[in-house]
């Protein structure tokens, strides 16, 4: 049996030699034939230069060296596209994940048959605020999407080889990991854990109401029924009103006074209209983003050592 352990680096050089040496020293008790790839997204520190001094002692590591920061999910597309292993462990070289996870991950996925298995938190780590905000972007992603997004889930995961094969056959441009993991099916199992906080969190207010957005306007068709109901209520309202101001006048004289309900009127429906065609403004941009059909990541270099072997 083949492993192949896929990570991404960005900002990683503190912690990627001890990543190194934990993840290989679990992934050695449970296979003889490992790689480890490491996709540098990018990172403006020195993660690709410790990388490859790794590779010179160690030439299991493969290192995909990206033109550019593309994004952490596309980094880990890109790794998990170049991954050979029958069985895939795909974790952060942060450390905030512990690599001896592993071992429980294999663990579970040999006695219940599982295809996958990844790795839940207990608690949402952070303060009342982060917390808060972390509930309202997946209460909003429940409510407006066709496909919500899996909660407290960590990038820790092990995957056999099918699955991972469905899940690199997507060929999404815009798309959140999540989503993917969750639709791409086979038997998934949780297994609960403790991820540390060893550093702060890079997804802020605005990083999440962007990918709530983004998540919304390119899985779901929940909004757009919104937008038809919506709009289907104000109209038979709008009919509703002129029949009742109709029937006052023809019955007792009295017509509509004064300026202030046609300027409340153009500034409701005004807003109204604009809103919904920004909505679907998104959705055409996004339709955009997939029919030009550019590829996600570019590969800079592909450094594999000339012999690979323990």
């Amino acid at each position: 049996m083949k492993l192949s352990i896929v990570a991404t680096l960005y900002r990683s050089a503190a912690h990627l030699a001890e990543f190194h040496r934990r993840t290989m020293a679990a992934a050695a008790r449970i296979a003889t034939d490992v790689e480890m790839i490491l996709v540098d997204d990018g990172s403006p520190d020195e993660s690709l230069a410790i990388a490859l001094a790794l590779q010179a002692d160690d030439p299991r590591i493969v290192v995909l060296e990206l033109a550019r920061n593309f994004g952490h999910h596309r980094a880990m597309m890109t790794g998990l596209g170049h991954a050979s292993g029958d069985l895939v462990f795909l974790i952060d070289s942060d450390l905030e994940e512990p690599p001896e996870l592993l071992n429980s991950l294999y663990a579970k996925l040999q006695d219940g048959g599982w295809d996958v298995v990844y790795g839940v938190q207990r608690a949402r780590r952070g303060g009342l605020f982060q917390r808060w905000t972390g509930e309202a972007f997946f209460r909003l992603t429940e409510t407006l999407s066709d496909a919500p997004l899996p909660r407290n889930v960590v990038t820790a995961r092990l995957m056999g080889r099918d699955y991972v094969h469905a899940l690199i056959a997507y060929e999404d441009r815009t798309f959140i990991i999540g989503h993917l993991w969750a639709i791409a099916g086979f038997r998934q199992a949780p297994m609960e854990m403790e991820k540390l906080a060893l550093s702060p969190t890079t997804y802020s207010v605005r990083r999440r109401i962007e990918m709530a957005v983004q998540h919304i306007t390119t899985t779901s068709t929940k909004l757009l029924f919104t937008i038809f109901y919506v709009g289907l209520c104000i109209s038979l309202l709008a009919v509703a009103m002129m029949v009742f101001f109709m029937i006052r006048y023809l019955s007792h004289g009295i017509g509509l006074q004064g300026w202030t309900s046609v300027f409340l009127s153009v500034w409701f429906f005004g807003g109204a209209i604009i809103a919904a065609l920004g909505i679907m403004a998104l959705y055409i941009g996004n339709i955009y983003q997939e029919v030009k059909r550019r590829p996600y990541t570019h590969l800079r270099r592909l450094h594999r050592a000339e012999q690979a072997g323990p």
